[in-house]
């Protein structure tokens, strides 16, 4: 049923992704599936272009690509079955994107409680469940 499962991470908080990847690896393995983690770079303004170095871009795509590496081999899932990508652009959008390129029959994503304020402006996570073509499970932290 879930043969490609797409679970996106913050690499600023990896904590908060491991009930996702836990998840995603017990889905994939039931179904002999496949499991991408994802990381969104955000993009970088332009008033600050030229305050960083010029290949700043491609130092935090790389920088992002290992950590990346890190959390899929501790997540203890077998190499054959887990891949990474880093995309750059705004976090919900990309996540939407990158589902669509890799066909995802699942987006397994951690989210916080809700508080007051995410109910009426939104969230990531809301955003994804809305308007993905797939299902979608939203583990809560």
């Amino acid at each position: 049923m879930f043969k490609s499962i797409l679970v996106p991470i913050d690499l600023a908080d990896t904590d908060l992704a491991k009930p996702a990847i836990a998840t995603a690896a017990t889905l994939s393995q039931t179904w002999s599936g496949t499991i991408r983690l994802l990381n969104v770079l955000p993009m970088t303004p332009v008033m600050l272009a030229e305050y960083v170095p010029a290949d700043f871009d491609e130092q935090q795509r790389q920088t992002s690509e290992e950590a990346l590496a890190i959390v899929a081999r501790e997540s203890g899932i077998e190499e054959a079955r887990i891949s990474s990508v880093v995309r750059q652009g705004g976090i919900y959008h990309e996540i939407l994107e990158e589902a669509a390129h890799m066909k995802a029959d699942l987006i397994v994503m951690t989210s916080h409680r809700p508080a007051m304020r995410t109910y009426f402006l939104g969230s990531n996570a809301g955003h994804v469940v809305r308007y993905a073509k797939c299902s979608v499970l939203v583990v809560r932290h």
